[in-house]
């Protein structure tokens, strides 16, 4: 049942982070963050009452509950064009419990795929803290191409293994194949360095946030992770907003 949330948590991966890169609307990515949200509270509140008490599977169920907080604050924050720091510092927690189910993974629970997987995640809600709680715009574009390979690489392709039951015997293959994969990822760090780029002939949006918010001289914009950016008018002299249309 993780399985399937896993790969839905894939699709908005990318679609915020075409997002984050100026190619989606934020108001259009809003309702598939609400939907993938509400899939990631559901399964887990199903999965410990079915447990029987089991340890491990409390243990794996904890962890979904991260993501899917996430997802719905940043459904939230678009459609109400809220302030995006909270979302930033909730990924900067978010980044520091993937450390720690990174290890869990690594030990615990033998599955060193997942535990290179949580790590990256753990990199990837870090830069949604930078971008959407302290600001930092320039990461912006890196985030959102981050966020594109997390849900290709960390979600959808995971998924598909899982579902059809071949990952259980491939997971030290996939531990390095995902690590090379992964880190040479973050070699677009200087290619995209700087704030995201907007869809369409507008001004480009900065962020407010963390990820899943931003602050312009014109325009505030309220960003995800996964998570992005919301515009929302600025106000002419006369305080007549101006109309516009991720």
């Amino acid at each position: 049942m993780a399985s399937v949330g896993l790969l839905y948590v894939g699709a908005v991966l990318i679609v915020n982070g075409l997002m984050l890169l100026g190619r989606v609307d934020p108001r259009a990515a809003a309702p598939l963050n609400l939907f993938v949200g509400a899939l990631q509270v559901l399964t887990p509140t199903y999965l410990i009452f079915t447990s029987g008490g089991d340890p491990d599977t409390i243990l794996g169920a904890s962890g979904i509950y991260l993501f899917g907080f996430t997802y719905l604050y940043v459904g939230l924050n678009l459609l109400g064009g809220l302030d995006g720091t909270g979302l930033g510092w909730f990924s900067a927690f978010v980044a520091g419990c993937a450390v720690v189910f990174a290890g869990l993974n690594f030990g615990r629970l033998d599955d060193p795929a997942f535990g290179v997987i949580w790590l990256y995640w753990a990199v990837l809600w870090l830069l949604f803290f930078l971008v959407l709680g302290l600001k930092r715009e320039e990461l912006t574009r890196f985030t959102g191409a981050i966020a594109i390979v997390a849900g290709v690489l960390t979600c959808a392709v995971p998924a598909f293994m899982l579902l059809t039951g071949v990952w259980q015997d491939n997971r030290r293959t996939a531990a390095i194949v995902l690590a090379v994969l992964l880190l040479l990822s973050l070699a677009l760090y200087p290619r995209l360095r700087g704030p995201g780029v907007p869809a369409g002939p507008e001004p480009a949006p900065e962020l407010r946030e963390g990820d899943a918010a931003g602050q312009g001289a014109a325009t505030a914009t309220t960003r995800v992770p996964g998570d992005a950016a919301e515009r929302q008018p600025a106000r002419k002299s006369t305080d007549a907003p101006s109309h516009q249309r991720r």
